[in-house]
């Protein structure tokens, strides 16, 4: 058996210090298939796009793909995906409100889709329709503050934006703020009310990027991009409010040079987390306590590759793929369901910076 999946890349060499010259390629999302049993990959296509679709998100339904265009006049797309052979065909492009849209979701109704702009430092809801077509943003929310890292925080930085599985409550980080926003979905208005509280601060210049829930909806993983950590936090999901349970660090002791964290995924039977690391170019794997969510750690992992943007796992929960952003490589590791280990499996796919990747 196969999975089919999508893989976002930028599309303009700047992006990429291991780059060709300066320039744009049509051709941004790309559809592979994966051997459920082997881990083999195979490329079965490629489409072209808005620039820079950095970012994935598919329709519950599997009808529908949705790609941010990660540039300063920030937009989303909206692509049929065909039911015979995967193929895509564009539909239609919304504009976000603000610059660098870097993150895109849909609620699990398929009824809303959510933005968030990075350099904008701020959130869009549209509103989706039955063919899959996007219409103007319903909900448009400018967050205003900064943080103690000068270069990197000297704006509000929204970086990601989800609904809560089984709630009315979204969540979203801003690395720019050092906080963890949380709001409430009108899902007939598309309108977003700030909760009372308005969210979580974490650790000053953590800088939160990403976050997953577990699959009980009772614990939090923030991946802190600034601070190289990770935290846990309690999820009250009749308040709508977030507690900080523990915050570990995702590097070995010791490593001092240069790197950010990017990506945050758990395993489905919510037993393993892991987190990547982009310049020591790794995966570092945690065991959840299943009574207290608490994290232990296990292993690193190289992704035998530079710059691991972000990663994917099966829906199976058997293998994860790791987009290496700048050595323009995808690698699948097959994952040990009794120690969570991971291990590399097959060639890896050669593609120009893939930073998403979409089952």
């Amino acid at each position: 058996m196969k999975n089919t999946f999508y893989v976002g890349t930028y599309t303009h060499d700047s992006q990429n210090p291991d780059g060709d010259a300066p320039g744009h390629r049509a051709e941004g999302i790309f559809r592979f298939s994966l051997d459920l049993e082997s881990g083999r990959l195979e490329k079965l296509g490629s489409y072209a796009s808005d620039p820079n679709p950095s970012f994935l998100a598919l329709h519950p339904g599997g009808r529908f793909l949705y790609a941010v265009s990660e540039q300063e006049n920030g937009g989303v797309s909206a692509y049929a995906v065909a039911p015979d052979t995967g193929d895509l065909r564009f539909i239609n492009r919304q504009e976000t409100g603000g610059a660098d849209p870097c993150y895109v979701s849909v609620d699990p109704g398929g009824r809303w889709l959510m933005a968030a702009n990075y350099t904008g430092g701020s959130l869009a809801v549209f509103p989706i329709g039955p063919d899959g077509e996007l219409g103007p943003a319903a909900e448009f929310v400018q967050h205003e503050g900064s943080g103690p890292d000068l270069e990197r925080q000297e704006k509000a930085h929204a970086h990601s934006i989800r609904l809560v599985p089984g709630s009315p409550f979204v969540l979203a980080c801003d690395l720019g703020m050092d906080r963890v926003w949380v709001y409430r979905l009108d899902m007939e208005t598309g309108k977003l009310t700030p909760n009372d509280p308005p969210g979580m601060e974490v650790e000053p210049g953590s800088g939160p990027r990403h976050f997953e829930f577990h699959p009980n909806r009772r614990w939090v993983y923030i991946a802190n991009e600034l601070g190289n950590t990770v935290t846990a936090a309690a999820w009250d999901g009749a308040a709508g409010t977030l507690a900080p349970l523990q915050t570990l660090p995702t590097l070995p002791e010791g490593f001092s040079d240069e790197n950010t964290v990017a990506d945050i995924h758990l395993t489905p039977d919510g037993r393993f987390l892991y987190v990547s690391n982009r310049g020591h170019d790794s995966l570092a794997a945690y065991r959840v306590d299943p009574e207290s969510g608490r994290l232990a750690f296990l292993a690193h992992t190289h992704t035998q590759g530079r710059c691991p943007r972000n990663f994917a796992i099966s829906p199976d929960g058997r293998f994860l793929l790791a987009a290496n952003q700048f050595s323009g490589s995808l690698v699948v590791f097959r994952i040990d369901p009794d120690s969570g280990k991971l291990e590399q499996v097959g060639e890896p796919a050669r593609l120009p910076s893939p930073v998403a990747v979409g089952f």
